[in-house]
């Protein structure tokens, strides 16, 4: 594990999943395909996973994410409004931020949320989304519980990583 965590960002995300040696790389690598090999939108995946930091109130993932959705291309409105349970959008943002309410809130989509989003975006990058939306709610109970503490951020050097492919 040492070696391992020479590889990736020092973040204490990594000192904590280095506690499960088994599940680490299978989870940094499902983590890398949710940040750099999905087909759905970029900007739609922060905006998501912005959305739900504020709903599970976990500052941990929120500084990290702010600034990978600015690299991928999302407005600072859209940072500001993805930050901001109580601010609602409009389009597919307002799909978006909908379903993700309802997963955290519910542990499921309304038919009429995911109807809408499978109307705009198919099957593959809904399911993504979900995917997405799941598995950082996930993460920050994680963060959460084990009360992990914010270091400096560095999401775009995990960014980097996801998308060259962690050297290992």
């Amino acid at each position: 594990m040492r070696e391992a965590l020479r590889v990736v960002p020092p973040l204490n995300v990594f000192r904590m999943l280095a506690h499960t040696e088994s599940a680490f790389w299978p989870y940094v690598d499902y983590n890398a395909v949710l940040l750099a090999k999905l087909e759905l939108d970029p900007v739609l995946r922060e905006l998501a996973i912005l959305r739900v930091a504020a709903l599970d109130r976990c500052d941990y993932e929120r500084i990290h994410h702010e600034a990978i959705a600015r690299k991928v291309g999302a407005s600072e409105a859209q940072v500001a409004a993805a930050v901001n349970p109580d601010v609602a959008a409009d389009g597919i943002d307002s799909l978006v931020y909908r379903l993700t309410a309802e997963i955290v809130y519910d542990n499921r989509g309304a038919a009429q949320t995911t109807a809408e989003l499978y109307a705009a975006l198919g099957a593959r990058q809904l399911i993504e989304l979900v995917m997405a939306i799941t598995h950082y709610h996930g993460l920050a109970a994680l963060a959460a519980t084990l009360e992990l503490d914010v270091e400096t951020p560095d999401g775009l050097t995990v960014l980097a990583g996801a998308s060259e492919g962690w050297k290992r």
